[in-house]
């Protein structure tokens, strides 16, 4: 996917911010955010930034893509050109065991009501996605994992993620594990199941656009897909029960100038307001933090998003420190297991 850097606002004027210190800098005209791009970076510049620079007169400048690498790069060139930086939950996880991160301020944030586990030391959890079973209308339709692992009741092809940290937990489940109890992940367990069902794995997909599109070519007749993928898809199913729901997180890198972290602070209160996320729904299929979203976009028409009341209840929540410290080991087992196939 293409992605690009650009800014938006309205004329700057100048304007200061006094530090604690006591000391007097002029507020920058503009500041840079580093975020993953698409759909997703269209719904931050139209619900929060466009709100954020028409109360302050900064621009804000995104740049896309992502990555804990980029990070760590930046924060140790000591040219820490980004006051928000955009991560996904095992990132931070490692992002704060590495120090890379600066702790937000959430005083200054003064947030409106959020889910509590949007609200971290080091970030903010600004965006909710899930990673759910998918089949063809025309399928056999699985209700449990532990169907959608059956491959004698439920015949046909699968796409399955080559990921391990959007796979095993599932494996789990369809092998008989409480999905309150996944974690800490049985590895061995998940493995022995996933030899049960490799046969009948056409595809391992690495893009999310790949199930949806799987599935509506026959190829394949069930997936394991991120829900903002089949949502809007009319030939295609699937359901958030045993689904697993994440988060993607805003940050501070470590270094930044303090009157670009300020800015940053006005701009992460913008993510909490539950009319701005009401705007990025029209955009991405994906919840915001606010607990009041579902009661200002209808419980009808919020009925397929992930933090839907019924739909958020009935997943369980991916473990991202569990991730950080078996994540090296688990890739290592996952190379050798496709390696076999």
């Amino acid at each position: 996917m293409k992605r690009r850097d650009f800014a938006i606002g309205a004329p700057f004027v100048i304007a200061a911010a006094t530090l604690g210190s006591g000391s007097v800098l002029a507020q920058p005209k503009v500041i840079r955010m580093v975020e993953s791009g698409g759909k997703s970076g269209e719904s931050i510049e139209v619900a929060y930034i466009k709100p954020f620079t028409a109360k302050t007169g900064v621009r804000v400048s995104r740049e896309a893509p992502n990555s804990l690498g980029k990070l760590r790069a930046m924060v140790g060139s000591g040219n820490v050109s980004a006051a928000l930086f955009e991560l996904g939950s095992p990132s931070l996880a490692q992002a704060k065991a590495l120090g890379l991160l600066d702790k937000l301020d959430w005083a200054a944030i003064d947030p409106l009501p959020i889910f509590p586990e949007a609200r971290d030391d080091y970030g903010m959890g600004f965006q909710y996605f899930s990673t759910v079973m998918a089949w063809r209308a025309d399928a056999k339709a699985p209700a449990t994992w532990a169907d959608f692992f059956d491959v004698d009741r439920f015949p046909g092809k699968r796409a399955l993620p080559d990921y391990p940290h959007y796979l095993l937990q599932f494996a789990l489940i369809g092998d008989g594990v409480s999905a309150d109890k996944v974690f800490p992940l049985d590895v061995d367990r998940a493995f022995r199941k996933l030899e049960t069902v490799k046969k009948s794995v056409s595809v391992w997909w690495k893009a999310g656009t790949q199930p949806p599109q799987l599935l509506k070519d026959n190829e394949v007749r069930y997936a394991i897909s991120w829900s903002t993928r089949i949502v809007d898809e009319p030939t295609l199913r699937f359901t958030y029960d045993q689904g697993m729901y994440d988060i993607s997180w805003l940050t501070v890198p470590k270094g930044v100038e303090p009157a670009e972290k300020a800015l940053a602070m006005k701009l992460l209160h913008e993510v909490t307001v539950p009319e701005n996320q009401v705007r990025a729904t029209e955009i991405i299929k994906l919840s915001g933090n606010s607990v009041d979203l579902e009661r200002l976009v209808g419980a009808e028409k919020f009925a397929t998003f992930p933090t839907a009341t019924k739909n958020k209840a009935s997943q369980f929540r991916q473990d991202a420190e569990w991730w950080r410290i078996n994540g090296e080991a688990v890739n290592k087992r996952w190379e050798t297991f496709k390696l076999a196939l």
